[in-house]
């Protein structure tokens, strides 16, 4: 047992789900272990379930309190399993149904971060029955290099850093084998960086320096090398940029819980949106915990906020449905 005391009087009875049908589905296990472990060791019982092997028709709401969703990609932040929550009326961790579909979809999340003003490099929609000129015309309108990427899918699987049209249909075939909608976007150049949120804590923003081309799966998850900094030559002024835009984009979106906002920093080192993640990642390499460490707050206090926020969000519904 955990020395570090719960933010809960009582030990809640939590419906951890993790794995799922998704291409993340290796990490999504990994986050759920990491959970399940920091959750009993703050005194609740988890029942760990895997919607790939049972569907959720198996779940009595009356034996749980609570569900932590440690789902990653298709079925997991698509808004789904966070629909199937709230017909059997069971709190969960993260954003609602319909901003998680929001967020899934790069596209989708791209059009409300421009419709609201907020920075987000430029960007073609693409599909797979286009015609070759129109993946030429698109990508010379953007200029090289460009980066091209699957509209639904995290963890930087289907990503591709295009520096020529040469390069055009391995980076075609490397997107559309995750689905078919793409885009192409603007290539930032320049530090990447993200921020984290746990609903109206903004935590600090963390550098993220890889000897890879860019933040692709092998940096997040594998590799040894990938450095992760808090104390850089970056401006103050930039940083506190960073986490006024996340905390802007967040409330955009509606997001709720843990989420967390990717940039990268221009030469001029304006910061602008990659992507939000509503169900970013909690393995060791993770960066949500990395920077909650930072102010002090343990990896299991971090799961117990997203329980909190899970609850209130619960209440909240509750008293606009009345």
């Amino acid at each position: 047992m955990s020395h570090a005391p719960s933010l809960f009087e009582d030990s809640l009875r939590i419906l951890l789900l993790a794995g799922g049908p998704s291409a993340e589905r290796e990490v999504s296990l990994e986050s759920g272990a990491a959970v399940a472990a920091a959750l009993r060791e703050r005194g609740h019982a988890v029942t760990e379930y895997d919607p790939a092997s049972r569907t959720l028709d198996g779940v009595n709401r009356a034996d749980f309190d609570v569900a932590f969703i440690a789902l990653h990609g298709t079925f997991g932040e698509d808004g789904q399993v966070q629909q199937l929550l709230e017909e059997i009326e069971l709190p969960y961790t993260g954003s609602d149904s319909v901003t998680s579909a929001v967020t899934m979809s790069k596209i989708a999340t791209k059009q409300q971060l421009i419709a609201h003003s907020l920075p987000t490099p430029d960007f073609y929609i693409i599909h797979p029955r286009e015609a070759a000129e129109s993946f030429c015309r698109k990508s010379a309108a953007l200029g090289y290099p460009l980066v091209m990427k699957p509209d639904s899918e995290g963890s930087s699987l289907g990503v591709t850093i295009v520096s020529g049209a040469l390069e055009l249909p391995a980076a075609l075939a490397n997107c559309f084998q995750y689905g078919p909608d793409g885009l192409m976007e603007t290539c930032i150049h320049g530090q990447e960086w993200t921020v984290g949120l746990i609903d109206h804590l903004v935590l600090p923003p963390v550098q993220i320096v890889s000897s890879r081309e860019f933040y692709d799966y092998e940096a997040k998850y594998a590799s040894e090398e990938t450095q992760y900094l808090f104390a850089s030559e970056t401006p103050p002024s930039v940083l506190e940029s960073m986490q006024q835009i996340a905390v802007e984009t967040c409330r955009v979106l509606g997001t709720r819980g843990i989420a967390r906002v990717d940039f990268r920093l221009d030469r001029f080192q304006r910061p602008w949106i990659l992507e939000v993640n509503t169900i970013p990642g909690m393995t060791s390499h993770s960066l949500i915990p990395k920077a909650a460490a930072r102010l002090g707050i343990s990896f299991g206090e971090v799961c117990e906020r997203a329980l909190q926020s899970a609850f209130a969000s619960r209440e909240s519904r509750v008293r606009i449905a009345a």
